[in-house]
């Protein structure tokens, strides 16, 4: 990578680094690169809930302008990133198919509040981390990509790094008070589950146990 784009990528991902609270753990990178075929299927899977997951906001909290607007934005840009994997997938000849899901959003959202207007901050919170998770990985995943997959990863840092924004200043937007304990709560419990170990290899999964 050339320096001024290597300093352009160190520079959008600065403020993903100090969010979340660790690093992808060499592990799992190893484990994802032996498993390409089924990570890039599972991949294809979260860009599509990730659409699904903005069209549930938009058409549950239809009194909020602001998030009704950005949550449509967000949704066609991952249904577009979800044709662009499964382009990726047809090109190498790889079968979509359906995969479990990771524990890692249901391990986020046993921490969810149960009520409105509490639970929608913790969905716009989670939202941040999910988003700043993939484009931690995306880039940690990069170099040790061909150049093709390489590409389009990078490709997709700028996209996730606003969808992590958008989903944090409209929590803050809706809260009625600071949310950065509740920010740390979510921060905490996100390490823990990157951390550990998984039994199946996900895009959010943690290392698989030995």
């Amino acid at each position: 990578m050339k320096p001024d784009k290597a300093e352009q990528m160190a520079e959008l991902l600065a403020p993903i680094h100090a969010f979340l609270a660790c690093d992808t753990p060499d592990e799992w990178i190893a484990q994802a690169l032996e498993s390409l075929d089924e990570l890039l299927i599972d991949h294809a899977n979260c860009e599509k809930k990730a659409a699904g997951t903005a069209l549930s906001l938009m058409f549950r909290y239809t009194h909020h302008p602001d998030l009704q607007m950005k949550m449509s934005k967000l949704a066609r840009e991952e249904l577009r990133h979800y044709e662009q994997v499964l382009q990726i997938l047809q090109k190498r000849n790889i079968t979509y198919r359906p995969l479990s899901a990771s524990r890692y959003a249901s391990g986020l959202g046993e921490h969810m509040a149960k009520r409105d207007p509490e639970q929608l901050i913790d969905k716009l919170i989670m939202g941040a981390f999910i988003e700043a998770r993939s484009c931690e990985r995306f880039a940690k995943l990069a170099p040790h990509l061909d150049a093709d997959l390489e590409k389009f990863y990078v490709s997709l840092l700028k996209s996730e790094s606003r969808h992590y924004q958008d989903y944090l200043a409209l929590a803050q937007q809706y809260a009625d008070k600071d949310i950065s304990d509740r920010v740390s709560h979510f921060r905490t419990t996100e390490a823990q589950l990157i951390q550990s170990q998984d039994t199946s290899l996900r895009f959010h999964s943690g290392p698989l146990r030995a």
